[in-house]
């Protein structure tokens, strides 16, 4: 199986995933966006098994990622739907951040012109962790940076699984073949080691 089949392409799809992800867990650990993160460590996971399974030759472990893919897409639908508002969803909630702490997207305050401003809250000037953080200037919303990102991995995925079948199909049809041609069968061995054998036990039993 060449470079130029399908293969090859799985592992150019497969790097760029782990390459997104990484960029996209950075930001998820400096918006302290805890469900992401966490959803980001096991896409990694998941995306190292399938390029360890297409190089190697392991169709189980490109099916494991084939079927992670599927997930992959409906988590980060979910994303996008959660910073549009869609479905009573809320981008102000706490939900990616299991309520934990009132975070949000770390793009929110350090998007591309974004000028952020704190001003000390009424009554309570002499504590400095109290402020209103205003953000102005921003060229691009903080949520819409965050459905790009979700978009570039559904195209990715889709694209991944498409090929990862693809790949699977292939390897299945090889297996097949070899295992045809006796490829892994042990008799063809056995019987052509058995005559000598057969022959050296006849001759010393014929009568002189």
């Amino acid at each position: 199986m060449g470079c130029c089949t399908g293969r090859c392409t799985l592992i150019f799809i497969c790097t760029l995933q782990l390459l997104a992800a990484l960029e996209r867990q950075v930001f998820d650990f400096l918006g302290y966006q805890w469900a992401p993160i966490l959803a980001n460590f096991l896409h990694i996971i998941i995306v190292i098994l399938g390029l360890f399974g297409t190089i190697q030759y392991r169709p189980r472990y490109i099916v494991v990622y084939a079927v992670w893919t599927a997930i992959w897409v409906t988590w980060n639908i979910f994303i996008i739907c959660f910073y549009l508002e869609v479905g009573g969803l809320s981008k102000d909630s706490e939900l990616l951040t299991f309520n934990i702490s009132q975070h949000q997207s770390w793009w929110s305050e350090n998007g591309p012109g974004c000028v952020r401003r704190e001003a000390p809250a009424a009554g309570i000037a002499g504590l400095d962790s109290q402020s209103y953080v205003s953000v102005i200037g921003c060229t691009l919303e903080y949520r819409y940076i965050e459905v790009i990102h979700s978009s570039f991995q559904i195209l990715v995925a889709l694209v991944g699984f498409v090929y990862a079948c693809y790949v699977v199909s292939v390897f299945t049809e090889e297996e097949d073949s070899f295992d045809f041609i006796g490829g892994f069968d042990p008799f063809p061995l056995y019987h052509v080691n058995e005559k000598p054998s057969n022959l050296l036990f006849k001759q010393t039993y014929l009568p002189s």
